[in-house]
């Protein structure tokens, strides 16, 4: 399977994204500059937005990239079905551009953080949860500013109803509460899909703790999430 990683001027996790995807047999990440005008005519089986700063986060992180010549086509292969996933910066490109609902705001704590979490897993139902368990706790690193989800409460009750919440701060034995919400995100919310449930978008980092990294860090669940395409491409040729 092909994977196109998108480039944005300021992105700094496109590498990282490669680097983890390369360790996983049968995943082919590509490295796509954002003005490449030949996405869409490519055969790609995901297409995967990853963390940085793009366009330095002016005027909010993630608008300008949203409006990048690469989005018009990722969203073309998001109405197809196209698996699509955001990691933190890339999170917020998918909501400014629409493809995902919500709002990321400043941390509660208007600091940036950096540190571990853990995350429940709250629906397989995703191209990037499909290989794992509902319910499952993966420890994951987050580092960022903007990463407290919101979202009108008519709107959130919905997204919860509709099963749109993919993965959710907890602690170690998967209990979510006020301790375990590092961002002040709504509902201890780290990471949603879109109704559809091929797009999604997460704040934890799951290239920074995939097998290509677990001498340094001690961890590997990221890579969970990324080879869980597979799980889902394997699902649709059988089917």
């Amino acid at each position: 399977m092909k994977v196109a990683v998108i480039r944005f001027p300021g992105s700094n996790c496109d590498l990282d994204m490669m680097a983890a995807l390369k360790t996983i047999k049968g995943i082919e990440p590509v490295l796509v500059w954002h003005e490449d005008g030949s996405l869409g005519g490519r055969d790609y089986g995901a297409v995967i937005l990853p963390g940085g700063f793009s366009f330095a986060d002016r005027l909010r992180a993630g608008a300008i990239a949203a409006n990048s010549p690469a989005m018009s086509q990722v969203k073309r292969l998001a109405g197809g079905g196209t698996p699509v996933l955001g990691v933190c910066n890339g999170f917020q490109i998918l909501v400014e551009g629409g493809l995902l609902p919500g709002a990321l705001l400043r941390n509660s704590t208007l600091k940036f953080v950096c540190d571990w979490t853990h995350v429940r897993v709250e629906n397989t139902r995703t191209p990037f949860t499909s290989g794992l368990k509902e319910g499952q706790v993966l420890a994951l690193p987050i580092a960022h500013g903007e990463g407290r989800f919101y979202l009108q409460p008519a709107q959130l009750s919905r997204l919860e109803k509709d099963g749109m919440v993919t993965f959710r701060y907890c602690d170690a034995a998967g209990k979510s509460s006020p301790g375990s919400n590092p961002t002040g995100t709504l509902h201890n919310i780290a990471g949603v899909s879109n109704k559809e449930g091929n797009v999604v978008g997460l704040m934890p980092h799951p290239e920074r703790a995939a097998e290509v990294l677990m001498s340094t860090l001690g961890h590997s669940d990221g890579s969970l999430v990324l080879s869980s395409l597979l799980v889902t491409q394997k699902g649709r040729r059988q089917g």
